[in-house]
């Protein structure tokens, strides 16, 4: 492994780390804070802005945008979410979960494409790929529930920001084991 590539596999892991880590912190924040209007809103508008810059900072350390049009894709999908979640909290958490599954089934293809793409050159990206595609699958029953006669809270996107925090804290821990393998090859 070049040193490039060390540093850029060093780079995914500690971003790995601080995604499932700002993902842990919301869904405790969710939790503590399910009852209370204005922080819930704040809670659903902070994580796909979160994604957004996640992304951009992710990408520039990367080559930049242009080498990576997939982020760059995500950086303006998950910000027009993110504004989309504030005119939706107006009309309702039927049209926010909506807004939430319209924005995991493009995020999660946008994800699934960086992580195919990023196999060849860091390897140990299987977990990124399929958090993609399942995020794409959850997407898909975020909207469907959004059209159920239940009326969905913030809990009914905990699940999917828990497995994404799974995901990532994954995805770190299997690139801190292969840089612990090759430091001793």
């Amino acid at each position: 492994m070049s040193s490039n590539s060390l540093s850029q596999s060093n780079w995914l892991r500690s971003y790995y780390f601080v995604r499932a880590l700002f993902s842990v912190a919301w869904i405790v924040a969710a939790i503590l804070l399910r009852g209370q209007l204005g922080a819930v809103a704040f809670l659903l508008v902070i994580y796909p802005a979160w994604d957004a810059l996640a992304n951009l900072v992710d990408a520039r350390a990367n080559g930049g945008l242009k080498a990576n049009s997939s982020q760059a894709l995500n950086v303006v999908v998950s910000t027009i979410t993110a504004l989309a979640v504030i005119v939706a909290v107006s009309n309702g958490t039927y049209a926010v979960l909506a807004v939430f599954g319209i924005w995991a089934i493009f995020s999660g293809l946008l994800q699934l494409y960086t992580g195919v793409r990023r196999w060849r050159h860091y390897g140990a990206q299987w977990v990124m790929i399929l958090s993609g595609a399942q995020s794409a699958l959850a997407g898909g029953f975020m909207i469907s529930r959004s059209l159920g006669t239940a009326a969905p809270t913030i809990l009914d996107i905990t699940p999917y920001v828990a497995f994404g925090a799974f995901y990532f804290l994954l995805s770190a821990i299997w690139l801190s084991v292969a840089a612990y393998r090759n430091a001793g090859a």
